[in-house]
């Protein structure tokens, strides 16, 4: 990997080559403890005062030299906000600010009450960022300086649990060695803990507070994160435990998006992995503006009345609204591994069936694709085909093909009943999307060690005994997905999942030392008496597909200058639709299979069609 220092300068001659980057002032910001912050200051020409965005980050401020965020990019001076970019203390221009244990809730709060002081600002400031830059918002917002007014926080949650680096019981290798090179140095303190132990438990209790949250927060995920379910249940926990003054004015959006921070995918653009998603082009901009305009601009453009929780439906490729996640209307459905490897709602009739694959640590199953970070690693939705599914350590199981949609919202819960001749292993799970042409694009993924099989702590955990059948849960993360007519759900079973999940040696002894390495035997039942299964949450399920024929919410021409046609379904249907600012400038129901538009004004549009008591929403041009 690139020293960081070189990286950086590479970046910047490269972007200097391609075009002029920004010239902010650069200030000092002075600390409680007498040290200071290093920021740059983008301010817009003409500009007396007005609200300011702040951005604290530990991977050097000077890269936003190259755009804003937000659609900003180099156009400053067409910004209704100025912006301020802090290096974190410790990192880059705040390196000599650095001290053994800094509270950046507090560095944020000093920041908040320096913006606050200067003549160009209006005592308004709002925080956004992704990831590390997300995490830091909630603490800032933790110490409520009454000058931050609302958080964007992007594919980030506050919490440090055991589950975020020992998912399953198993060491995230890939996850903790990018968070090593970015400078955070964890890894000594996390594999020194490999069990859920008190200290893990104060981590977590220390960094779970939303009844200390009293500002608005748009948090913003993806389904291909990393963190998708700590996002989405610490939004939860914070519409349930925030002061009830703010509760209602969280909102949540979750698109088919993977982390970011190396490759052409990131939150917000369109192309995830081998997959393609313009519906979801710039809504992760196009909400936050809409957020920051209502609270920072005090502009009456509807934000408050909009639904808690919007979330794109993958395979459909539309966006969707609730008022909670999980969505109502979704049901476990269990289908059945069967003895030739199909999956179906039915139980397994036969009274013996099982299957065996064997795992060599010396030569793991790897990973390609999926919710890595290390920058080596490919992100989002890749096939498994070929690297994955063509050895012969995976057990495959799939369902028919499709003959409706089968729509999925939630967590998935892989039980299986297994066996192995060793006293340790590890059941790592794979779920797929295979299409016609016989790519198996992945989804989700998860993991469990046999020896947590009955939970994390100490006193959970047991060596297996060779030949013995255990019951055994693999948690799979929140996804969103309809697999469309002519697919087929696919489940990959494997002992391994490298470098996403560090390899079992096999050998029962101490873990993630160095030792022999044993070659496993594991078996995977799949009979009337040990019925494993995969359970999804789905909708509309009846004898293993969808009642609902419709996969997609198709609005064409698009771009259109008179009017726009939709399916016949959404015939008589209410509509309505709303400009770039979330004011509604059309409604009614739509007859004909026609709505009108000659009368509106070239832009970007939003439409929003009620089927079903549910809201389907999808961008539109007018020409």
């Amino acid at each position: 990997m690139l020293n960081r220092t070189l990286l950086l300068v590479l970046l910047l001659i490269s972007m200097n080559n391609a075009s002029a980057l920004l010239n902010p002032v650069v200030d000092t910001i002075p600390m409680r403890d007498g040290k200071w912050l290093m920021a740059d200051v983008y301010i817009p020409a003409g500009w007396t005062s007005g609200p300011t965005i702040l951005i604290q980050t530990p991977y050097n401020r000077l890269l936003f030299r190259a755009g804003l965020p937000l659609g900003i990019l180099q156009n400053i001076n067409s910004s209704p906000y100025a912006f301020v970019v802090v290096d974190w203390r410790g990192f880059y221009g705040s390196l000599p600010a650095a001290i053994a244990s800094p509270n950046r809730g507090e560095d944020g709060y000093d920041v908040i009450e320096w913006i606050s002081q200067q003549s160009w600002s209006d005592g308004k400031v709002g925080t956004w960022g992704p990831s590390a830059l997300g995490k830091i918002q909630f603490e800032t917002a933790r110490e409520q300086h009454p000058s931050h007014i609302c958080a964007v926080p992007q594919v980030a949650n506050p919490w440090f649990a055991y589950e975020e680096f020992y998912p399953g019981g198993v060491y995230r290798t890939e996850y903790v060695e990018q968070l090593d090179a970015l400078g955070y140095g964890l890894s000594a303190t996390v594999l020194a803990h490999q069990v859920k132990d008190v200290v893990w438990n104060f981590a977590y209790n220390s960094t779970n507070y939303p009844s200390s949250i009293s500002v608005p927060c748009l948090m913003i995920g993806g389904w291909y994160d990393h963190g998708t379910d700590p996002l989405v249940e610490y939004f939860n926990a914070l519409r349930a435990n925030s002061p009830i003054a703010v509760r209602d004015q969280h909102r949540l959006l979750m698109g088919p998006w993977v982390h970011g921070g190396h490759g052409s995918a990131y939150v917000g653009s369109s192309v995830q992995g081998e997959l393609n998603y313009p519906a979801a082009q710039g809504w992760s901009d196009s909400l936050a503006n809409l957020f920051f305009d209502y609270y920072l601009r005090g502009i009456t453009n509807g934000w408050n009345t909009t639904p808690f929780v919007t979330y794109f439906q993958m395979g459909e490729d539309q966006w969707n609204t609730s008022s909670v996640w999980p969505p109502q209307g979704v049901s476990p459905i269990k289908l059945y591994l069967q003895n030739d490897h199909s999956l179906t709602s039915g139980l397994p009739i036969n009274n013996n069936g099982s299957s065996v694959f064997s795992h060599d640590p010396t030569d793991p199953s790897p990973t390609h694709g999926g919710a890595t970070l290390r920058a080596d690693q490919l992100q989002g939705p890749y096939d498994q085909s070929s690297l994955v599914e063509s050895r012969s350590d995976v057990l495959i199981f799939e369902s028919p093909v499709l003959g409706q949609n089968v729509v999925m919202k939630g967590a998935t819960r892989v039980h299986l009943f297994v066996s192995s001749d060793k006293t340790d292993t590890d059941f790592a799970i794979r779920l797929t999307d295979v299409y016609p042409d016989g790519r198996s694009m992945l989804i989700v993924d998860g993991i469990r060690r046999l020896r947590f099989r009955d939970g994390f702590t100490s006193s959970d955990t047991a060596q297996g005994i060779p030949g013995t059948v255990y019951e055994l849960d693999v948690e799979l993360p929140f996804s969103c997905i309809t697999f469309l007519t002519g697919h087929k759900i696919r489940v990959d079973i494997s002992s391994a999942n490298y470098p996403r999940y560090d390899v079992n040696l096999n050998n029962g002894g101490i873990m993630y030392t160095s030792g022999d390495s044993l070659v496993a035997q594991n078996t995977v039942f799949h009979n009337s008496n040990q019925s494993s299964y995969v359970e999804l949450m789905l909708t509309d399920f009846i004898g293993g597909v969808s009642e609902n024929p419709y996969s997609t919410l198709n609005l064409y021409p698009n771009p259109a200058a008179d009017k726009i046609m939709v399916e016949e379904i959404y015939n008589n249907c209410n509509y309505s639709i709303s400009d770039i600012q979330g004011k509604k400038v059309m409604g009614g129901r739509i007859n004909n299979r026609q709505i009108l538009v000659q009368s509106l004004v070239s832009g970007l549009y939003f439409i929003e069609i009620e089927y079903k008591g549910e809201k389907l929403i999808s961008k539109w041009v007018k020409e």
